[in-house]
């Protein structure tokens, strides 16, 4: 098994953090810009696309500020990836940004950051911040 890329990306979002919570933490919100539709049951979320589905486990949430997953298929190749979704708020400008911490195979990290590109920025035009 080949060793995946960890990505980080930071996101300027003008939105408070409380509201942009409830976006990366509830299936509701995250079907607004991450996934077509997006089911959970407890800790079990199905994320659906067109015509594919993938199975995340939400391995830790802390309240109003960040969301951390694992794929499924990852968790039963015995991988420890996932990504993670923090809010954090600059102390001193109080500017709210995303920072999302993702995985990705060595060829594809250009790819991956596009596709964060795309889905953070679905989550500002949903927010109004775009």
């Amino acid at each position: 098994m080949e060793d995946k890329v960890k990505i980080e990306m930071e996101f300027v979002i003008h939105a408070s953090p409380q509201l942009l919570y409830q976006y990366i933490s509830t299936p509701s919100g995250l079907s607004e810009w991450f996934a077509d539709n997006v089911n959970s049951r407890g800790e079990l979320f199905t994320f659906i696309w067109d015509d594919s589905e993938e199975k995340a486990k939400l391995l830790s949430k802390k309240s109003g500020e960040r969301v951390k997953f694992r794929w499924l298929n990852d968790e039963e190749e015995g991988a420890s990836y996932f990504f993670e979704i923090r809010i954090q708020v600059d102390e001193i400008t109080k500017d709210v940004s995303i920072i999302v911490t993702d995985f990705s195979d060595d060829d594809e990290v250009d790819e991956a950051k596009m596709l964060w590109d795309n889905q953070i920025s679905d989550l500002k035009q949903v927010l109004g911040s775009a």
